[in-house]
């Protein structure tokens, strides 16, 4: 299995094709969540939504899409990190508050959040989804600000974790990234529009002009004021996801400001000069490896072969929400080309590994379709620890990395070798942002 990302995040202010454009943005944005998806619009009188479970392609058509009036929208993919999978926990979600509508997207986690519900609950307040997301949306309800703007400030003062946000009211549509910057969240331009999303790739399939990422504890608030930039938020040392660059983000993609594909390269090389092998080619295990087996074959001279075919059919093997779901995928996914592997000693390049699972099944697969030797090269650290920033990692007890070193997984995976990144290597690639990035699920520093 793969880990988990939360969500993917599109909003839009100013265009009349507001719903159609977060259509697409969210389409572009399906490989961060594939279990729901929805859009709220608002056209100057009225808000409008609809969501639904599966696929964007699923869950929207003309009709729909048509429906969702206005020249502003927020849109959001889900993959449940917290609250179960259910239509109740689809977002954006659309409340009233004190008789202002209020809609919100989350990307992110609350690392705090069941403490709030404690005290929210113990205050009267009902809560209708399983969403920490929620818990935002009654600490606003219970602000003292002024306006939208001060109750949102208020409310993001209580709590604590990684977040992307999106908040659409009859003001205007408010970005924010939390004070540690754990989450991305981009903005762009489209002939005079406004547009936000986790990754670049949603602005380039609209043809917006990608502008720059939104920085830590950042609020951007678009509205009949133009686009209005804040800072409301104590500073704290930057945290990053790393995991962004090694598997979240699709190599097209700008994320923290810089092109994922060319710091998913540099990962392939250094691993290539940590864990070289003496083979005769390189193969990734697609598609989220293929950038950084090009950046090994690249630094160790060993050709590069495509010897793993996979069906495009089936979402990537970590999106399914049960056990069941992620064994079947990982046996259809796949499939060996036996030409290019037999007799030959194999590296095979995988971003990660989580419980071990895919990765036992793929060394078997390859062995058995001919290959003389396979030898296992990861292009992140063993990961130790689990992640409460938005991401949905298995338990500590779960993780294989924290149970068995290197050896003992090479054993268990039945390869001839296995070499992991290190830490270092990782934060020393060249072009990775001037920022701090965090590493707690390989050494387990939490940084908030």
């Amino acid at each position: 299995m793969k880990i988990k990302e939360g969500c993917g995040l599109f909003g839009i202010w100013g265009s009349p094709q507001a719903a159609p454009l977060t259509y697409l943005g969210l389409y572009s944005l399906q490989h961060r969540g594939q279990e729901s998806a929805g859009i709220v619009s608002f056209d100057g009188r009225n808000f409008w939504e609809h969501r639904g479970m599966g696929l964007v392609s699923e869950i929207f058509s003309s009709q729909t899409l048509g429906e969702l009036k206005g020249r502003v929208a927020i849109g959001h993919n889900r993959y449940s990190t917290s609250g179960e999978s259910s239509l109740r926990n689809a977002q954006p979600l659309l409340t009233n508050l004190r008789g202002r509508m209020f809609s919100i997207a989350h990307n992110g986690n609350l690392v705090n959040s069941q403490e709030l519900i404690r005290e929210l609950e113990a205050k009267g307040s009902l809560f209708r989804s399983s969403l920490d997301s929620e818990v935002i949306i009654h600490l606003v309800a219970r602000s003292k600000g002024k306006d939208t703007l001060q109750m949102v400030v208020e409310a993001l003062r209580r709590v604590r974790g990684g977040y992307s946000l999106l908040i659409l009211t009859a003001d205007g549509l408010i970005a924010v990234r939390d004070p540690w910057g754990v989450r991305p969240l981009s903005m762009g331009r489209l002939q005079g529009a406004t547009a936000f999303a986790s990754e670049s790739c949603a602005f380039d399939l609209i043809g917006a002009q990608y502008q720059r990422e939104l920085e830590p504890g950042e609020l951007i608030r678009v509205g009949k004021g133009g686009v209005e930039s804040f800072h409301p938020f104590p500073a704290h040392r930057g945290a990053a996801c790393i995991f962004e660059f090694i598997y979240f983000a699709r190599p097209d993609s700008r994320v923290f400001g810089v092109a994922a594909d060319r710091v998913r390269r540099e990962m392939g090389r250094q691993l290539a000069l940590e864990k070289p092998a003496q083979a005769d080619i390189v193969i990734s295990v697609p598609d989220s490896s293929n950038t950084a087996a090009l950046g090994y074959a690249q630094e160790s001279g060993i050709k590069l072969e495509i010897g793993l075919i996979r069906n495009h059919y089936v979402g990537r093997t970590f999106i399914r929400p049960d056990q069941a779901s992620r064994d079947l995928d990982v046996r259809i996914k796949y499939n060996p080309v036996a030409g290019v592997l037999k007799g030959k000693r194999v590296v095979v390049v995988d971003d990660s590994i989580v419980r071990g699972t895919t990765s036992g099944k793929l060394v078997r697969m390859i062995r058995r379709a001919g290959a003389k030797e396979v030898h296992l090269r990861v292009s992140s650290p063993p990961i130790r620890f689990p992640c409460f920033y938005g991401i949905d990692t298995p338990t500590k007890e779960e993780l294989i990395a924290s149970k068995w070193d290197v050896e003992r997984i090479r054993e268990h995976l039945e390869a001839d070798s296995l070499g992991y990144l290190s830490i270092e290597g990782m934060l020393s690639c060249p072009s990775l942002p001037p920022v701090d990035f965090c590493t707690a699920c390989f050494n387990g520093d939490y940084p908030i």
